[in-house]
């Protein structure tokens, strides 16, 4: 076997050049037997050897003309056996001819049936070497099996491709028509939808391909769901028209932003106010997060001379840069990125002065409030020392704008994490206070779709396992906006500020966590299982509230609103420490970082920041 799999293509094709005209002889001695049945065949060829010489030189040149022994073996369909019956008919033809010539008589039945004969040997013979090809590649080891999920048109299609393939094998069919039951397609057994168990279990694939283009996303979404508890390897053929792009490939757990928003996308009614950041230096802290990604992508548009990239973590910092580089490029935008972290003041100040940076977005942060709460030292140094020194230093270098991305976790918040973000926000409003060479502003927004760590990835990883879907509280609501919008907002924000505001973006009603939970779970083709519908597929689950975790989010602290010249935009003055308050609240919680010292951290929030509710009260 290892012998027939090494041999060389010109040694393939002498084969099966030899093969094709070795089988002359023997059609025409299958010729001989059908038409004149008991004769003296040896005698016959004795006498007549030269007109089989003939013939066989006939072939040979018939097989180079029409390029017979270039046919590879796996690629031995329809057009490949049009040209052996082409070369067959040549071949009766020839022997007609070549008998008439030399005076051979017979019956030109004769002639007709050693063409049949030969086009029968020469494909039985090309479908023989296929099968032995095939049955060496598989006792090589290295061959999935495949049982196909639809024995329709494309599944049959499928089918055929496969059997040709050396490292893959189909074994079977499975189809919910009830008429294929148990039917042989295309040499398969056909199981039905309802025996899937039976089907795994009696032909042991490595995977299963759906090859239901034509079926519903929820349709195919229940297959997955069926068989994934099998841990096998699913995978789902497109439809042709999403092959070649007319049609979007659909995730089948994918669901679309504003379902979940409660409210129309914003995106058409915000400018991004370009004209205030075109030919400028500007730099992004956290450019590989999902805010700071999507504020790079748009500040392109903007056509800024330079972007800064400013990231700690390599990875997404290589991501970003990767992303950005052919477009930036072409349109003349000078992109920089930088390997560090706020908080090191020697790295920041050397890389303001060096590029001589005049817009700065801080969207650096950590923000998963459960691992923050658990590790309060590293959040309150990342978050607000890392703020109040890249504010420092943006006044110290004369740098024009400086926007603070922040969240709605930090109004009255209960946890380290909102706390945080709420002490940086009075840290940029102390620096607005006491300059005004430096615009300094903060953006608030509430939980934004699919960024790492938000709910709806979380919903979307426990339906794609099965579930159950987890929920800490029935009741819990959130304001929810999409990363484009949350970016708008931030550009837009920069651009209106003066000086110390808090810009919101109106996001409507709040949103029902369960509710979203449901809609994820039915969007991705489930029904969800409670008392009214025992038989549903996915559970909802309540866990109880977090540590830190709030029932109901707030957008502002203060009551009083501005709109802004964006109606769907508004700004508000929030209260914040004296110029003593702050530096006392900030000598304290730097000496808790030096000594790590968590209880004191915690206790400098608590003191300084107001509404902060350090113990976690369990919600009835």
């Amino acid at each position: 076997m290892n012998r027939l799999l090494n041999l060389t293509r010109t040694q393939k094709r002498a084969t099966l050049f030899a093969i094709d005209v070795g089988l002359v002889p023997v059609a025409l001695l299958a010729a001989i037997l059908l038409q004149f049945g008991q004769v003296r065949v040896f005698d016959w060829f004795a006498s007549e050897w030269a007109f089989c010489a003939m013939l066989m030189m006939l072939a040979a040149g018939a097989s180079m003309a029409l390029g017979i022994f270039r046919i590879r073996l796996k690629s031995f369909d329809r057009s490949a056996v049009g040209k052996i019956v082409l070369f067959s008919g040549l071949m009766g033809l020839a022997s007609l001819t070549l008998a008439s010539l030399a005076g051979i008589w017979m019956p030109t039945r004769f002639h007709l049936t050693f063409a049949i004969a030969f086009f029968l040997l020469c494909s039985g013979s090309r479908l023989l070497m296929l099968e032995v090809l095939l049955a060496a590649y598989r006792s090589s080891g290295h061959v999935s099996s495949v049982l196909i999920y639809g024995a329709g048109k494309t599944g049959m299609q499928l089918a055929s491709a496969l059997k040709s393939h050396p490292d893959i094998i189909p074994v079977g069919f499975v189809d919910d028509n009830i008429a294929l039951k148990d039917q042989i397609i295309s040499g398969l057994p056909v199981y039905h939808g309802g025996r899937l168990d039976e089907a795994l279990s009696e032909t042991k694939p490595d995977r299963v391909v759906i090859a239901m283009p034509s079926a519903s996303r929820q349709a195919v979404a229940k297959i997955e769901r069926r068989l994934e508890r099998s841990h096998i390897d699913v995978r789902i053929l497109p439809s042709f028209a999403q092959m070649v792009g007319q049609e979007r490939m659909k995730d089948p757990l994918g669901v679309a932003h504003d379902v979940f928003l409660g409210r129309a996308d914003l995106r058409r009614n915000i400018d991004i106010g370009c004209g205030e950041y075109a030919g400028k230096t500007i730099m992004v802290s956290g450019a590989g997060g999902s805010i700071g990604s999507e504020l790079t992508r748009q500040l392109i548009r903007c056509k800024p001379s330079k972007i800064l990239l400013f990231e700690q973590s390599e990875l997404a910092l290589y991501d970003i840069e990767l992303e950005l580089a052919e477009v930036a490029e072409r349109n003349g935008i000078g992109l920089v990125p930088v390997l560090g972290s706020v908080c090191e003041p020697e790295l920041t100040r050397a890389v303001l002065a060096e590029n001589k940076v005049e817009v700065i977005f801080h969207a650096a942060a950590y923000k998963h409030v459960p691992m923050v709460e658990r590790n309060a030292v590293a959040g309150l140094s990342n978050n607000v020392l890392g703020t109040h020194n890249l504010a420092a230093l943006a006044r110290e270098a004369g740098v024009g704008r400086f926007v603070l991305v922040s969240t709605d976790k930090a109004v009255r918040p209960a946890n380290i994490m909102g706390a945080s973000k709420r002490f940086a926000e009075m840290l940029v409003q102390d620096h607005a206070s006491r300059t005004s060479d430096t615009v300094f502003s903060i953006v608030r927004f509430g939980n934004v779709l699919g960024s790492s760590g938000s709910v709806v990835p979380l919903f979307q990883d426990q339906v794609a396992r099965g579930g159950p879907v987890t929920l800490t509280h029935n009741n819990v609501t959130r304001y929810f906006m999409t990363v484009q919008e949350a970016a708008q907002l931030v550009l837009t924000a920069g651009s209106l500020a003066e000086g110390g505001e808090v810009f919101v973006l109106d996001m409507g009603k709040p949103v029902s966590v369960r509710k979203l939970a449901e809609q994820v779970i039915e969007s991705a083709g489930y029904s969800v299982r409670n008392n009214l519908n025992p038989e549903g597929d996915i559970e909802i689950i309540t866990t109880g509230l977090r540590p830190g975790e709030k029932m109901h989010e707030e957008l502002t602290i203060s009551e009083g609103r501005t709109t802004t010249k964006h109606e769907k935009i508004f700004s508000v003055r929030e209260e914040c420490l004296s110029e003593i308050e702050m530096a006392s609240a900030l000598k304290a919680l730097r000496e808790a970082v030096v000594t790590n010292d968590a209880v004191a951290a915690r206790d400098v929030v608590s003191r300084w920041i107001d509404g902060y509710q350090p113990r976690f009260q369990k919600v009835q």
